[in-house]
């Protein structure tokens, strides 16, 4: 979740109306008198963390959410990634009710229990690749990279992981290690886990080489070991790489065609793995159910979690089976595989392959895109339009040459769209991501690309 603070509390001057929008409704200003009740007793007892809008829901179905003084908010974040199949689908839900009302722990690495099982066998037939695989289960993101980071060091017995500048994979200490999106997330933390290296990512919108696109010759890739094994990184002694098949929070950017490739073939001459982190992009969220699958490379270890369990902590790693500890105790957890979370990810992923949501990804991806170049037409303020599926981004930029960054006007777009019932996140320097549930519709799209339309230019004249 992004850094990026927009909880302040703006002078309420959008008026209290649904005229013109087919499902938000405003009875209040955003935040409302009891969303402000509720914002400042959470800031009189929570930790700080990354608050990024005073919306405080009280119930949602499907792509709404309904707040606590009866406004009713277009969700364009999906709990910030987690509900593909939306909130409260029923089919969740009543997986979670009748799960809970049989046995909700039984300490899985421990013993044993059906759910487990039937969701692994479930996790090895979707995961690209025809080897033989394994699956170890946990509780979130950050925790499935923790675990495929230590199986790669364990197994390759080297002490290295390579990353990208700008990609997010968690914020405990060895995930931290390769997490680069906001140098806010590690200040004040290091020293690290030792190991951590990275490269520039492939952001051809804004290339650190200041290269094009294909006259490049993939040189972000070829960098690797042009430059970086050559100089500062001794092969001999890197674990795995590690990279999103988007970068995530650091931008949502799609890397050009074949450079995934180009990567695998320098790890595969130095028998390197690669770990590919479907934390935000996996389980449809880009049209397929893991982004790598769009790049037509095959990782050796997947990272997964958020949308995998339908809206409780589940998370995962599928990886080859010949890179599966030789004994016990190497790595395990209490609650990885928690009956009711599984119960709840064996649900979504039926829901996904039954409502056909991989095909409503793609489909709903291109025409939201579609709409975003029309906005981009009218909007100078915005630089670049990008994304897989429905995993899309707009980049906002200040008029003249040289698109710079332009943050503030990012922060001040997503403050108005949610005063009109827009809810959305910020991504990267200064952009804004756009990933609703996979069970939207167009006109759901419509009326979120048309309340943005409004955001914008209430936005910029505010500016």
């Amino acid at each position: 979740m992004s850094q990026t603070s927009t909880a302040s509390m703006p002078s309420p001057n959008v008026p209290a109306t649904s005229a013109g929008h087919r499902g938000v409704r405003i009875v209040t200003p955003i935040p409302g008198p009891k969303a402000r009740a509720l914002v400042a007793e959470d800031t009189r007892l929570l930790m700080t963390s990354t608050k990024s809008a005073p919306i405080a829901a009280e119930s949602a179905r499907g792509v709404w959410i309904h707040d606590v003084d009866g406004n009713t908010i277009l969700d364009f974040t999906s709990g910030v990634g987690v509900l593909n199949v939306g909130h409260c689908h029923p089919d969740v839900v009543r997986a979670v009710q009748q799960q809970a009302a049989k046995l909700m722990h039984f300490a899985g690495t421990d013993y044993y229990y059906d759910v487990q099982v039937r969701l692994a066998e479930r996790l090895t037939e979707i995961t690209p690749g025809t080897f033989g695989k394994r699956v170890f289960f946990t509780n979130s993101g950050t925790e499935s990279v923790e675990a495929a980071v230590k199986l790669a060091r364990y197994y390759r017995q080297k002490p290295i992981t390579i990353g990208l500048l700008g990609a997010f994979h968690g914020r405990s200490m060895g995930a931290l290690t390769l997490t680069s999106s906001k140098s806010t997330q590690r200040e004040r933390f290091g020293a690290y886990v030792g190991g951590g290296h990275h490269i520039p990512s492939p952001y051809c919108y804004r290339c650190p080489y200041k290269l094009t696109y294909p006259s490049c010759d993939l040189y972000c890739a070829k960098i690797l070991k042009e430059l970086y094994f050559e100089t500062s990184i001794p092969p001999e002694d890197v674990a795995a790489f590690i990279a999103e098949p988007v970068l995530g929070e650091g931008g949502y950017i799609v890397p050009p065609p074949g450079w995934h490739a180009a990567m695998k073939r320098i790890l595969d001459e130095h028998q390197i793995l690669f770990i590919s982190d479907e934390v935000q992009a996996g389980i449809g969220r880009t049209g397929k159910w893991f982004g790598i699958e769009h790049h037509g490379v095959v990782p050796d270890i997947i990272a997964s979690a958020k949308a995998l369990g339908g809206g409780l902590p589940m998370g995962a790693i599928v990886f080859r089976k010949e890179l599966d500890y030789p004994h016990q105790g190497a790595h395990s957890n209490t609650f990885g595989g928690n009956l009711v979370a599984g119960a709840a990810a064996l649900a979504s992923l039926d829901v996904i392959d039954r409502e056909k949501l991989l095909e409503n990804a793609r489909t709903g991806g291109e025409h939201l895109m579609q709409r975003l170049r029309e906005l981009q037409r009218r909007h100078a303020e915005i630089g670049d339009v990008r994304g897989l599926g429905l995993m899309v981004a707009t980049e906002f930029v200040e008029k003249g040459p040289g698109n710079a960054p332009a943050p503030l006007l990012r922060d001040r777009v997503i403050e108005e769209s949610y005063r009109r019932g827009l809810l959305m996140l910020p991504c990267g320097k200064s952009a804004i991501r756009y990933i609703p549930p996979l069970v939207i519709t167009r006109e759901e799209l419509d009326e979120g690309v048309e309340i943005l339309d409004a955001a914008i230019t209430a936005a910029v004249q505010a500016g």
